[in-house]
């Protein structure tokens, strides 16, 4: 019965994001429940992908990602696939009409990752957009419900919003992406000699992209709005505590919100939506 094993699938997709990220999980369940299945399937896709590039190096990588591009497209066209994280995916990328554009966007920038070290401005720009614009614009396309205009209305704020959320995982784990896998995302950077200046300017470049995307995350449906809210809490409390950090640190250690402090800010993301103080 295919019944059955979608549900099997959306729940294989559930159990990866909370097995991978205890903030997303949380975020998720803060959403209204209609929405909390597609989200875990549109993640169990991404952290797959990323997976390979980032975590399978004694394999072929580039094949491996070749394959699952081509799974992916496959699962699409058929509407099932024996891989239950694709096929959950393509479930609610049929579902709610995610542009095709997009996912194979988001697969490109994966590939950056096998082959580039160091970014230029323009290539830093393209993987961000990749990496997690189009992401946010894939979980958009859920939240307005086949609502064209509301898409096309907030589309600049979701990828706002992903941008930033990007940006600062760079931050967060420039000690694993420089010194383990060489890879340098921001550009005309010299992290030998990172200095407060630098960090200051990439800085106000995040705050721009979190201050547009708040102003999204008040025009979202009231279905969605709390989910994305706490998932921008969360990362305005690491963003802060980030700046807290000195530059020369950024590069020895990665910087965490323990649990206890996430339930926290939870419950006051809950308490201030529900206050309507956004």
């Amino acid at each position: 019965m295919k019944a059955l094993y979608d549900r099997v699938s959306i729940k294989s997709s559930k159990m990866v994001t909370q097995q991978y990220s205890t903030s997303f999980s949380l975020g998720i369940k803060f959403l209204n429940k209609e929405f909390q299945d597609p989200i875990y399937s549109i993640y169990g896709f991404v952290r797959f992908a990323d997976e390979i590039v980032d975590s399978f190096h004694d394999y072929n990588k580039q094949e491996m990602l070749t394959e699952f591009w081509n799974e992916t497209h496959l699962a699409l066209k058929r509407g099932i696939s024996i891989n239950p994280i694709l096929n959950s995916f393509q479930w609610v990328v049929n579902k709610y009409k995610i542009d095709i554009d997009l996912i194979d966007t988001f697969l490109r920038s994966m590939e950056m990752d096998l082959n580039k070290k160091e970014y230029t401005e323009e290539g830093y720009k393209e993987y961000i957009l990749g990496s997690a614009e189009v992401v946010g614009l894939m979980c958009l396309k859920v939240f307005v419900q086949g609502n064209e205009k509301m898409y096309s209305d907030l589309t600049p704020y979701a990828m706002s919003l992903g941008s930033a959320f990007q940006k600062i995982n760079f931050l967060r784990d420039l000690k694993a992406d420089y010194k383990v896998m060489g890879r340098v995302y921001f550009p005309n950077v010299d992290f030998e000699n990172f200095s407060p200046e630098t960090k200051q300017q990439i800085e106000d470049d995040i705050a721009l992209d979190f201050d547009m995307g708040l102003v999204g995350i008040k025009k979202l449906p009231t279905k969605a709005r709390l989910g994305v809210y706490v998932a921008y809490i969360y990362y305005r409390s690491l963003f802060n505590k980030i700046k807290n950090t000195p530059a020369t640190h950024i590069l020895e250690e990665r910087i965490r919100i323990p649990n206890g402090q996430k339930v926290a800010l939870f419950a006051t993301s809950y308490v201030r939506n529900s206050l309507n103080m956004l």
